[in-house]
């Protein structure tokens, strides 16, 4: 898929701590009125929408991040009580610019993917001045002081980028630490944001355990 392929006016999916990134699958159960039209009106046309993160997730409208991720729907089973179970496959990150009036119980935004042209690129290999390792040990130890289960063998086999979308989606970050990863461009910057994060939440991990 190139730019020229993208819509420009998206439908938008706000779920909170929902971070979504290019080349990854997000599996999503859609039982809300509003967002089994959204996926509905999708299945018809371009089968795109966008997930990005609410600021309140409270509010009907509530007020949302800027940046989140396109997605393509790749699979699609309507239960018998009406419900969709969808498989999302994650194309590229987009800013949002305006929002646009619509009839539709959903929110319908213009977006732009100028920022992120290179998530449409893939590379296998990164050639990186980055301790992997040292990186992969400081996850692991994270995931299991927060009794989290992790395959660390499959963790092994990943790409840095791969790696960074994949620990940023399945770690219990903070909505903030989340958005922080996806927002942030390129590869260098991204590894390094996560590793303070893992950084911080290993030190908060030891002051609780210290005060109990």
């Amino acid at each position: 898929m190139t730019k020229k392929d993208l819509p420009k006016i998206i439908p938008i999916f706000p779920l909170s701590k929902a971070i979504f990134f290019p080349r990854t699958i997000l599996p999503l159960n859609i039982f809300e009125e509003r967002y089994l039209q959204l996926v509905n009106d999708c299945m018809k046309e371009s089968r795109m929408f966008g997930m990005i993160q609410p600021k309140n997730k409270f509010k009907k409208n509530p007020q949302l991040y800027t940046v989140g991720c396109l997605g393509k729907i790749s699979s699609c089973i309507q239960t018998n009580d009406k419900r969709y179970l969808i498989t999302l496959s994650g194309i590229t990150r987009f800013r949002i610019k305006e929002e646009v009036n619509s009839e539709k119980l959903y929110r319908k935004f213009v977006v732009d993917y100028s920022e992120f042209v290179k998530d449409l690129e893939y590379k296998k290999n990164y050639s990186l001045n980055f301790n992997k390792n040292n990186l992969l040990k400081k996850i692991q130890l994270f995931f299991k002081k927060m009794n989290y289960s992790l395959e660390y063998q499959e963790l092994l086999k990943l790409n840095f980028d791969q790696l960074i979308s994949t620990v940023c989606m399945i770690a219990p970050f903070s909505i903030e630490e989340k958005q922080k990863i996806i927002e942030t461009i390129k590869i260098e910057d991204k590894l390094n944001s996560l590793e303070k994060i893992i950084n911080f939440n290993l030190a908060s991990a030891e002051i609780n355990q210290t005060i109990q």
